[in-house]
Formats: C-alpha cells, structure tokens, sequence
C-alpha cells in the first residue's frame, strides 16, 4: 500500500528492536538516503516507525505520545485510543500513513481504518519491502540464534537488495 520505506520490528527473547531504511523516494527518483523513520517517544520507552506521508506520520506520531501520556505508557490503550480518533476524526481518517509501535512488553501496528494488530510471532513489517523484511526476520528467527536487533539489520538489509524503494542504510532502536 505505502512505497518508498521499509519499517521492520521483531520481538524476540523478551527484547525488542524496530528498524527501518533511509531512503525517501518521490516517483521513481530517490531524494533523499538516510531518512531516520524511527522515533522515541515517552521518553524512550516507546518506539515508533511509519511508513506513507511523512507529514501524515508526524502528526500521527504527535497524537499517539498524547494518548501515551494520558494512558500513563499503556501502549495497547493509547494504540486503541488512536486508531479509534484516526478513524472517525474528519481531518485525521484523511492522513495517509501506517505506524508500528512497540515497547518492551508488546509490537503493534496501527492504522486508519481502525486496525490495532498485534502479531502472533512478534514480527511486524510495513512499507513496499515490509513483506520481504518479515520473511527474512522469519526465517532468521526460525533458524539462527541471532538476537532482534541483528534480527532487524540483517532483514532489512534483505530486503534492500529486493526492493527498489529501499536501501541499505539501516537505523535500528531497541526498547528494553
């Protein structure tokens, strides 16, 4: 649905990591290469990475720490709260973009039409090479003892090599 990113988080013995690539692409011309698409918020506990509008994501990135603060860090409440307002919100169900969130107890994605989904095996990709990143994450995970953070660059650098809308230049945050 979204080009242009790729935003991969993974779950794995109790630790968690969300990554994401630099590339911003307008068409078919790249504009910019080492984008960070990942933010803290609440004070670090939180991590989020979006893929679509950038200016879409922002303000979505705003609106999800003050449903995080007004939850007291509850991620799933504040992912609920928000994914209800982005739904019915007339100026917000307009904004274009998909976010993934993740503290150390939980990985959500979160969009506008209301979705609030939480994977059964705690990897979660978005973007034009989301898909490619999570069967690299799943395999790696199925078959190497790598912790999620190597998890993360190595699956994103997979689907670099895949995807015309995403490079190699990997940022990477865990939450703990």
């Amino acid at each position: 649905m979204y080009k242009s990113t790729t935003i991969l988080c993974v779950r794995k013995d109790g630790k968690t990591a969300i990554g994401g690539d630099g590339q911003v692409s307008m068409g078919d011309a790249i504009v910019k290469g080492k984008a960070r698409k990942i933010r803290r918020l609440l004070d670090g506990k939180v991590a989020v990475g979006f893929a679509g509008g950038t200016a879409d994501a922002f303000a979505l990135m705003e609106r999800f720490e003050e449903k995080l603060k007004s939850s007291q860090g509850n991620l799933r409440k504040a992912a609920y709260e928000l994914a209800r307002q982005w739904r019915t919100d007339r100026v917000l169900r307009r904004l274009e973009s998909l976010l993934v969130a993740a503290d150390a107890d939980s990985a959500l994605l979160v969009s506008g039409s209301g979705d609030v989904i939480e994977p059964d095996d705690g990897i979660l990709g978005i973007g034009s090479g989301g898909n490619y990143a999570v069967a690299a994450a799943r395999a790696l995970v199925a078959n190497t003892d790598l912790d999620a953070k190597t998890v993360v660059e190595r699956a994103l650098r997979i689907a670099a090599g895949i995807c015309v809308y995403t490079n190699s230049e990997i940022y990477v945050e865990e939450v703990e």
